[in-house]
């Protein structure tokens, strides 16, 4: 057996991240301009650790066809050579031309449920199943974030693009395309299991991020 896809994008936790409420229109373009700043801040952090968290999955996978499609993923994140591409320092120019400083963007400490998502990714990179189901999970979901993040950012700064937004509307199928391959080798039922509970461990962990800013965005929800 194996993990089919189709099956993990309609998950009904991936739904429930993706419809969080978070990403209405209502709540988006309600925010502040501080409460949009806590929220890039806290985004730093999963932005910034995915890369590790990408290395630590291709030392710990058995295959050299599953280590390749990763790979993919971790020489766009780091800018294909370029370290002006790599995504977390496009991040810190994008919102830094946004308006925000510097401080705000990587400099606020992690939330109680940022934190725990951080520890998630790490620890599911102790064997390769847990690390598939975390990678598949966050690149069915991630470019659905990353345009919701980017409408709260564009109405409170009245910025003409985000190239952050931008680099991932461009290599996100790329990437999606890549985990598809990451988790195409045949798999026993147990380990299709196995995958698919890591996944939803990481979706459960990123709809705790989103609510976690439910007091901030409370008036306009």
């Amino acid at each position: 057996m194996t993990a089919h896809p189709l099956s993990l994008r309609t998950n009904d936790l991936r739904t429930k991240l993706i419809d969080h409420n978070f990403f209405s229109d209502r709540t988006l373009y309600g925010l502040s301009r501080d409460e949009v700043a806590t929220v890039v801040g806290q985004w730093w952090h999963p932005l910034s650790n995915f890369p590790r968290f990408l290395s630590q999955l291709i030392a710990v996978v058995p295959s050299f066809e599953v280590q390749t499609a990763v790979s993919r993923i971790l020489f766009e994140e780091l800018g294909e050579g370029d370290p002006q591409r790599a995504h977390p320092i496009i991040y810190i120019d994008s919102m830094t031309a946004a308006g925000f400083t510097k401080e705000e963007v990587i400099g606020a400490p992690r939330l109680p449920a940022t934190a725990a998502l951080i520890d998630g990714y790490e620890t599911s990179t102790v064997e390769a199943l847990s690390g598939l189901g975390y990678l598949y999970g966050t690149e069915t979901a991630d470019l659905a974030m990353v345009s919701g993040i980017g409408k709260a950012v564009y109405n409170v700064s009245q910025c003409d693009r985000l190239p952050w937004v931008d680099i991932h509307v461009q290599q996100e199928p790329g990437h999606v395309n890549a985990a598809d391959e990451a988790i195409a080798p045949r798999f026993s039922q147990d380990e299709e299991a196995a995958i698919t509970r890591a996944a939803e461990q990481m979706w459960s962990l990123w709809i705790d991020f989103f609510a976690q800013f439910d007091l901030a965005v409370s008036r306009s929800a």
